[in-house]
């Protein structure tokens, strides 16, 4: 056989084997005249997805092809096609639990992976915080020192610290390394805790400001190093149930008054935002994601110095945020959701509505673009994330949604319901693709690895259960 048939046989060979999953094929657009039209394109070789980009004109995405796609405009018609990158990597589908973990002696009620995805924490009704190692999918560090359920945590943006809220009115700060109690809980508050937000990495990298919302009414914010209160917010008139600290400097309490207020990093008033009909229950930002992970990016990339990070932190947030305002929704017991622009109006855009029961936890998708917001009646549903306008349901859990989060390409959302499975549906298709069951109760919690290759999940069975491809 001459060589270069030998060749041409070899190439054919490989031609009709299937191309290895994830394969990336780099594509430069050129005109006629020879000029490069924008940057080389990375494009997945395979074509389950084949498009990192999505294209819409006016509000309706191009799914199947323009002509099918828009009947209305005639061909005469100059069509704006606007078009979006889709994430550069993708998350693979947890399919499987690798691991049940017992130790918890109640309930899970909240789990939370740091923000380099290198550590996971929980919190139980049995009044300690646990670290697990990931590695060896063991546990590491119990933490012991609240008197009551531990109803919240929170990773610091550098993810040296870890910060507990508990039925026992006080606020604890532990290192996640040791194990230790980093001093005593803070006190101050006269209810329980209700939540946690810190203060963003790209705003402050000495990451020692934190803000803890309670049943009291108040939003303290504490200077965790100093360990001691820096400012007591309280204008509210009933319970504060969930509070955010945003990319710009601005704290969101929600509250059991019905309304929203926007405050500033000094603790001054900006706004209150009302519009609800009953108990404000939960925040969504459109920066949450980029927020939470700060200078941590899906490439594992490490910092020499602290500016460094900073100066990342403040990249990634400015590139993710580009030139529009931080987008806020508010979910509620009045069975509605509302669309904000906090930083430029203090009227909503729209008002969100279609649940059946009330609205338990909204979350905006990583890159922004949807609304995820689990309900009591147990749908998930699906929402524009620049417009607020409603999308799809996601039906499938037969019992009450308590949480939802993203996988970290937006591609994929997983839902932990009273129903003792978590749903892992696919957002392009609108459709479930993995059912997970393997809880024996309800499932409080639930949280998606920023990496994206762990989902952690806990509950009323007291197990932690991690989940992987």
């Amino acid at each position: 056989m001459p060589a270069n048939k030998a060749k041409a046989a070899a190439l054919a060979a490989v031609a009709v084997q299937p191309m290895p999953e994830g394969t990336k094929v780099v594509a430069q657009f050129k005109s006629a005249d020879g000029e490069s039209t924008g940057p080389p394109l990375n494009l997945p070789g395979d074509s389950e997805d084949p498009i990192p980009y999505s294209f819409y004109v006016g509000e309706d995405e191009i799914v199947k092809s323009l002509w099918i796609d828009r009947k209305d405009k005639s061909t005469e018609d100059t069509i704006t096609i606007v078009y979006q990158p889709q994430a550069v990597f993708r998350v693979r589908a947890v399919s499987r639990c690798t691991s049940t973990l017992s130790g918890h002696t109640e309930a899970v009620l909240s789990c939370s992976f740091s923000p380099d995805g290198s550590q996971l924490a929980t919190g139980s009704g049995d009044a300690t915080v646990r670290i697990w190692d990931l590695n060896t999918e063991t546990p590491r560090f119990t933490l012991k020192g609240h008197k009551g359920w531990v109803l919240s945590i929170a990773w610091s943006p550098d993810g040296k610290t870890l910060a507990s809220g508990s039925m026992d009115k006080t606020v604890r700060l532990w290192d996640p390394k040791t194990g230790k109690s980093l001093g005593d809980g803070l006190k101050g508050h006269t209810k329980w805790i209700t939540s946690l937000a810190w203060e963003p990495y790209h705003l402050n990298s000495k990451a020692n400001r934190l803000a803890s919302s309670s049943k009291d009414s108040t939003v303290r914010v504490w200077d965790t190093t100093l360990r001691r209160v820096i400012m007591t917010i309280s204008q509210h008139t009933a319970a504060v149930t969930c509070v955010k600290w945003g990319g710009e400097g601005l704290i969101y309490t929600a509250s059991q008054d019905k309304t929203i207020k926007v405050w500033n990093s000094s603790g001054v008033l900006v706004k209150t935002l009302q519009g609800h009909g009953h108990w404000v229950n939960t925040l969504a930002l459109s920066t949450d994601f980029v927020l939470r992970t700060g200078p941590f990016d899906h490439t594992g990339k490490k910092y020499a110095t602290e500016e460094e990070s900073k100066a990342a932190a403040l990249a990634r947030y400015k590139a993710f945020k580009g030139s529009k305002p931080e987008r806020l929704v508010s979910g509620s017991d009045d069975f509605t959701m509302f669309f904000w622009e906090p930083e430029t109006s203090k009227k909503p855009l729209t008002r969100m509505t279609g649940h059946q029961k009330l609205v338990n936890h909204v979350s905006f998708s990583p890159d922004g673009r949807y609304i995820a917001s689990a309900s009591f009646d147990t749908s998930v549903k699906l929402w524009d994330g620049q417009t607020g306008k409603f999308l799809g349901n996601l039906r499938g859990h037969v019992g009450s949604v308590y949480q939802v989060c993203w996988s970290s390409d937006s591609r994929m959302l997983l839902s932990g319901s009273k129903d003792s499975t978590l749903k892992l549906w696919d957002i392009r298709k609108m459709k479930i693709k993995l059912d997970l069951p393997g809880h024996m109760d309800e499932v409080f919690a639930v949280d998606w690895s920023p990496g994206g290759d762990k989902v952690a999940s806990g509950g009323k069975d007291k197990q932690l259960k991690i989940w992987r491809h």
